[in-house]
């Protein structure tokens, strides 16, 4: 097995999973490779069935392919055993009733809310803040990255671990939110606006001074 064929090709799959789909050119621009190294990366990719390629027709020369991952590969990613979660899930909603359910998520946004005001403890102003939840949810492993336009903030969350936990309970994305507005403290307004549960490729948050709020 060549080692460095594995980690080039690891590196391409996580930069569609943060990305979404995208062109060879930019996937080898992204990489520092040629063009060519990258269709030859992305061909064994498509063997395994982990990416695959619609056409882009469009002006003049040849048509251009964008890349993504398969299901396959989405499920490389970590899920936080999922099929044993939504088990739990259907059992507590099953045997102690709905009411039970929402105590056991507000109880771990409890501790969570804790954890992460223990690590936003000295944050230096929004954008310290918002890149110290931007790393604590990637050690989460939601693949977590953060962006400032302007003084307008985006946190995008490009893999969710619990997507199966969350589809079977709204209550885990409802308290997520909850949990990101009160870390991140009233002076932020903290808005989801794409969300992994309901179909879009990742959850992201607008983030903006409370003040501007129109």
């Amino acid at each position: 097995m060549d080692l460095d064929n594995v980690d080039a090709e690891t590196r391409l799959l996580g930069l569609l999973k943060r990305r979404g789909p995208l062109r060879t050119s930019e996937l080898a621009e992204s990489q520092a490779i040629s063009g060519e190294a990258a269709r030859q990366q992305l061909n064994r990719l498509a063997r395994e069935g982990l990416v695959e390629a619609d056409t882009e027709r469009g002006g003049l020369g040849r048509p251009s392919q964008r890349w993504r991952l398969t299901a396959i590969a989405e499920a490389r990613f970590p899920d936080a055993h999922a099929e044993l979660t939504v088990r739990l899930i259907d059992a507590v909603r099953s045997e102690l009733g709905e009411a039970a359910l929402d105590r056991l998520i507000a109880a771990h946004e409890r501790r969570s809310r804790a954890a992460y005001l223990t690590e936003m403890a000295g944050a230096a102003g929004p954008a310290e803040k918002i890149a110290r939840l931007a790393a604590i949810r990637t050690r989460e492993g939601y693949m977590a990255e953060w962006d400032d336009c302007d003084g307008v903030f985006l946190l995008t969350e490009n893999h969710c671990p619990i997507c199966a936990a969350a589809q079977a309970c709204q209550g885990f994305c409802r308290a997520e939110l909850d949990l990101f507005r009160e870390v991140l403290g009233p002076e932020l307004e903290v808005t989801r606006t794409d969300h992994i549960a309901a179909g879009a490729r990742r959850c992201a948050y607008r983030i903006v001074p409370a003040e501007a709020k129109p």
